[in-house]
């Protein structure tokens, strides 16, 4: 993957969020893949099971619901968003595992605004360029 498009709104609306919480906000970014970048429609925000700062968890049902609703609309998950509170938009080990998982983009933000996408590719962190629309 070479580039995440995503729409100022949607990137503003994560940014807001992450912002105002005082645990790591978490979703799913929903759209289509063309050739090796990810067009964001729109976003799905999930609870985060962990209710952690430091760390979050998206139950399985809730996965199941929004894959299945992407699926209906011709659409998929292109990359998972979450926020780090208090340090730098970069994958932290656990990501790491949970990027082995979900093999799309990670947008990760903090309450400061900074962001930053990321692939996991070859067991390599690779980061990716964030286009804003």
């Amino acid at each position: 993957m070479r580039s995440l498009f995503i729409k100022r709104v949607h990137l503003k609306e994560i940014l807001t969020t992450a912002r105002e919480s005082n645990i790591e906000i978490c979703g799913f970014l929903i759209g289509t893949m063309k050739g090796e970048d990810a067009f964001v429609d729109y976003v799905v925000f999930a609870e985060n099971r962990l209710n952690s700062p430091v760390k979050f968890e998206i139950g399985p049902l809730e996965t199941l619901k929004v894959l299945e609703k992407a699926e209906k609309e011709g659409k998929e998950i292109v990359g998972i968003f979450h926020s780090h509170l208090n340090c730098p938009p970069y994958p932290s080990p656990r990501d790491l595992k949970g990027m082995d998982l979900w093999r799309n983009a990670w947008l990760i933000v903090n309450n400061i605004g900074e962001y930053r996408a990321f692939v996991l590719e070859n067991g390599q962190i690779k980061e990716i360029k964030v286009e804003v629309v």
